[in-house]
């Protein structure tokens, strides 16, 4: 039985180059699409919010809004959970801090210069 390309198969992992990036089939390392994506785009204003939907009750406050890379979230989150004495976490863009630390988060966020709105109830 033969193999056919019907264009749906492409090469994701080479043994001598690693991964191989989806969008323009080179090597992660040399990808020409990573430099060409522009970071997250934002209206300018920080909501956060408290949730508890999906954790048993415990109550989460999440910040969203926040035109930053990657890299640069996770440190803002490293500093915002030093700040409130609490863990948390960075899920897609978004940063979630464990218990209700809305006030200090806005206090927080607006001396580091953004502009905060207190979201949902």
């Amino acid at each position: 039985m033969a193999l056919r390309d019907n264009g749906n198969s492409r090469l994701v992992y080479a043994t001598d180059q690693g991964r191989m990036c989806p969008g323009c089939g080179k090597p992660v390392a040399a990808c020409a699409c990573a430099s060409r994506q522009a970071g997250p785009q934002g209206d300018g204003i920080v909501r956060i919010s408290r949730q508890t939907k999906g954790r048993k009750g415990k109550g989460v406050s999440c910040v969203t809004g926040i035109a930053l890379s990657a890299d640069a979230l996770e440190a803002l989150a490293r500093r915002l959970k030093q700040r409130c004495g609490a863990g948390g976490t960075v899920k897609d863009g978004v940063i979630e801090i464990q218990g209700d630390h809305r006030e200090t988060l806005a206090a927080e966020l607006k001396k580091l210069g953004y502009t905060v709105k207190l979201a949902g109830g």
